[in-house]
């Protein structure tokens, strides 16, 4: 079949779609609350179900009286007797896939169940909802005359008690679609491929001579991947080699202290980039307007979701509500109820609303990546906020970063201490130490008074990372690959203090 035609069909396809999403936005709290009852009424004769009582909730308030907020830990004895092979434990299906995650912080790893519903009705029917939404809003795109650029974790498929394990990535590519295989570049040997830096040559081996026209993988470690296509390819701009490129499609992490990286590499305007917000739990949120940095919460991925105030998250006075509860720019932990059997799950990121006609959100952090040693609430998204702003007024480049508390001792007071691996370092890092602090104040206003005349917290510290140094620490902890990612913030010490040793063994 010509390529024209593919084309013309898969757009058509995939506008579908429309329809459907414009339900729940009209009615939000009505499909959320039909969604939950509806795992409920599936569930009532699993053990959790019976445990809970399923059968007599018939309501939001009664499901939120008997089913307590629940981390991986708690829920960890019943997803290992399902691993072990029992079944009907907490999801009426089969579950026989398990996303292996160990996250940012936690060295264990976690085995998130991922059953067949949540296969095809959120992690699919959420790649599928990106495509339709770029399309809609971009008439004329060709990206299905080329092929996507993926960029998975390095992991592969381990089995046992007729289960199976690995990265989200290689679970989705060993399930995928024959329609999405054949429009995805490398191939799925080569994106299954665990050892990180074979694996980045084949790609490059396998995509240089393909029309890609759009890219997916989390922003840290594609720019590596690219910039090393640029230096063996001789090129510099990837527009020479894939002339026909126009959507780059992110998530994972923050991509503002990339976007002047990106910009370089791919400098053309009408250029877009499309933000998405899934985990191994679950499919959550996509952008859904060009040059937006707000994305829309879907709510009929078999998702049904709760929300926790930073302001009581861990504290007696905690509060939960539902999506009709909560407000505009307020910083609230997610909680999740799933068709994979995640009973009010807390997955461990934070995020605020910017809308609620439709919900639309943003990724602020994660409830275990904030300082808040001192009382300043230090978010993720406000340290890289400042990070892309200061490297933006003084022209340089900031690769990775993390930072952690420098305690109070006695006649002491507290600061953070920063660790920076720069790709292009300022002039002068005294000038920058000073205007990424001023700029933390601007965007933090907790922050902000805690520095007000050095009164709590002192001027921030900045350690300068030698080359690679992120990247040879990742190695030490067997993490290189697209999944994994640096720990930004922390309350402890542990992993700056592992970086500056790291940093003098030169």
């Amino acid at each position: 079949m010509p390529f024209p035609i593919i084309n013309s069909i898969a757009s058509w396809f995939l506008k579908q779609r429309i329809h459907q999403i414009e339900l729940f936005l009209k009615y939000p709290h009505e499909v959320q609350e039909e969604l939950l009852m509806n795992l409920i009424r599936t569930s009532e004769e699993t053990v959790v179900g019976k445990q809970y009582e399923f059968e007599s909730i018939k309501s939001y308030q009664t499901f939120v009286e008997r089913v307590p907020i629940s981390t991986y830990e708690e829920l960890e004895p019943m997803i290992e007797r399902t691993r072990k092979g029992e079944q009907g434990v907490f999801w009426h299906e089969p579950i026989k896939w398990f996303a292996k995650s160990s996250g940012t912080t936690n060295a264990k790893s976690k085995f998130i169940p991922v059953s067949e519903s949540a296969l095809e009705d959120c992690h699919y029917k959420g790649s599928k909802d990106l495509l339709c939404m770029y399309l809609n809003n971009n008439e004329n795109s060709d990206m299905f005359l080329g092929k996507s650029l993926r960029l998975g974790g390095s992991s592969q498929i381990y089995e046992n008690n007729n289960t199976s394990f690995g990265d989200l990535s290689a679970i989705l590519i060993e399930n995928m679609p024959m329609w999405a295989e054949f429009s995805s570049t490398p191939s799925n040997k080569i994106s299954l491929m665990s050892e990180w830096e074979s694996k980045l040559t084949a790609i490059i081996n396998e995509t240089k001579n393909e029309n890609v026209t759009s890219f997916a993988g989390v922003p840290s470690w594609m720019l590596v991947l690219l910039n090393r296509i640029l230096t063996e390819t001789n090129n510099t701009s990837l527009f020479e080699l894939w002339p026909n490129l126009e959507v780059y499609f992110h998530g994972g992490v923050n991509f503002e202290p990339y976007r002047e990286q990106y910009q370089k590499i791919l400098p053309k305007d009408q250029f877009k980039y499309y933000e998405i917000y899934n985990a191994s739990e679950g499919f959550f949120a996509i952008q859904d307007l060009n040059y937006s940095n707000d994305l829309l919460l879907m709510l009929d991925y078999g998702i049904f979701y709760e929300f926790i105030p930073m302001d009581s998250f861990g504290s007696v006075d905690q509060k939960v509500v539902p999506l009709s509860g909560v407000e505009l720019f307020k910083n609230y932990a997610v909680v999740i109820t799933t068709n994979s059997g995640l009973w009010r799950y807390m997955i461990g990121d934070t995020v605020r609303f910017t809308s609620l006609s439709p919900y639309r959100i943003r990724v602020s952090g994660r409830t275990k990546h904030h300082i808040n040693v001192f009382g300043e609430e230090l978010m993720v998204e406000n340290t890289d906020m400042a990070i892309a702003k200061t490297s933006s007024q003084l022209h340089c480049e900031v690769k990775d970063y993390t930072v952690a508390p420098i305690y109070m001792k006695e006649r002491e007071k507290g600061a953070h201490e920063w660790m920076i691996e720069f790709t292009k370092q300022p002039e002068d890092i005294n000038v920058f130490q000073k205007a990424l602090d001023e700029n933390l104040q601007s965007l933090n206003s907790d922050y902000e008074a805690k520095r007000y005349n050095n009164m709590t917290l002192n001027p921030l510290k900045i350690n300068v990372a030698r080359e690679h140094l992120f990247y040879d620490w990742l190695k030490e902890q067997d993490k290189l690959g697209g999944q994994h990612k640096i720990p930004r913030l922390s309350n402890e010490r542990d992993y700056l203090e592992q970086l500056i040793k790291l940093n003098s063994n030169i």
